[in-house]
């Protein structure tokens, strides 16, 4: 018989459905370190929930980049020169997008 204080523990069987994320499965002495999880759900029409929903004709967009997640992923690190150069060319466009606008609606006060 063993003592009720052992160390030991014994599982008939275990069902595992799914391992996904920043999750595993350890067996023995493990030190799992710098797990690290990323996911994105894009969705153009949102969650229609309840009882009596009438929806017809609806147009949804979704227009994504994937290039902004990859931002996600750089912590610590420095962003790579052509990265850098694309923002500061980003920025300068919608900066000057901003002004054109201002002027159009001060040239139609």
């Amino acid at each position: 018989m063993t003592s009720p204080y052992s160390p030991n523990f014994f599982i008939g069987s275990i069902r595992i459905g799914v391992v996904e994320s920043a999750s595993c499965i350890n067996m023995g002495n493990n030190y799992p370190t710098q797990f690290q999880s990323n996911k994105k759900h894009n969705q153009g029409l949102g969650n229609i929930s309840g009882d009596d929903n009438d929806i017809h004709e609806t147009k949804s967009m979704v227009s994504d980049s994937s290039f902004i997640d990859m931002l996600n992923q750089l912590e610590d690190q420095e962003l790579p020169q052509w990265l850098q150069d694309v923002l500061k060319r980003k920025q300068t466009d919608q900066r000057e997008e901003e002004q054109e606008q201002e002027e159009h609606h001060e040239s139609n006060l």
